[in-house]
């Protein structure tokens, strides 16, 4: 897989160590000569310029890059770059930093965003989803197509306790993905039996995450 990505801060360098390490092919754009030199990218191919210059992109090799990772500090220019990489490269998929919460509305599908990462959401769904038991728990928001991943932990005494999953009506547009029972990932074929503190995993748009939580939680 090729993979751009724009900065070359904690966040870009660390994403594309890991990705050089699992054998894709990765360039990182830097716009700060200093940052560049610093950064342990670890084999990844630099390339100094601005993420949001349509021939810095080019020259990074977006044109026939699989995604684009905009990981840079600056919203606006984490925007720039996933619409310039999507209109004008047809990069097939990219994710997105969002930096300013308050920013989170503007990384959609209208800006070329295909999954939006915004730190503080997750770790606000991480300790909601080691508390909570028994609420539905929006985990990651994909813009392609509005889904999100959202899960549901069974507590003690709920209905699902003993249901087999083909005999639940899950909404259509949820389907369950995944069951994990144990700290370990389970099959979610309808012969399965739920049990009590089963974390089930579904995607889900707005209006069936609403549906979801009708049927979950009440």
């Amino acid at each position: 897989m090729r993979v751009v990505i724009a900065g070359a801060g904690a966040v870009g360098s660390s994403i594309a160590r890991e990705l050089h390490a699992h054998g894709h092919e990765v360039s990182v754009v830097e716009s700060r000569a200093d940052a560049a030199a610093r950064s342990d990218l670890a084999g990844a191919r630099t390339v100094l310029g601005d993420a949001t210059d349509l021939g810095v992109l080019g020259r990074a090799g977006a044109l026939g890059a699989d995604v684009l990772v905009a990981a840079t500090g600056d919203d606006r220019a984490n925007l720039v770059a996933s619409l310039l990489a999507r209109s004008e490269f047809g990069v097939g998929r990219t994710v997105a930093r969002v930096n300013n919460p308050l920013n989170d509305w503007l990384f959609d599908e209208s800006w070329g965003v295909d999954v939006a990462v915004s730190t503080p959401s997750i770790m606000t769904a991480l300790v909601e989803e080691a508390v909570e038991s028994g609420d539905l728990v929006r985990l990651l928001r994909l813009e392609a197509g509005g889904a999100a991943l959202t899960e549901f932990r069974i507590p003690s005494g709920h209905w699902l306790r003993g249901r087999r999953v083909g005999t639940v009506s899950w909404p259509a547009a949820a389907p369950l993905v995944a069951i994990v029972r144990d700290g370990a990932p389970r099959s979610s074929t309808p012969d399965e039996v739920l049990e009590e503190s089963d974390e089930l995993f579904f995607l889900a748009d707005a209006e069936a995450e609403g549906a979801l939580r009708r049927l979950l939680v009440g």
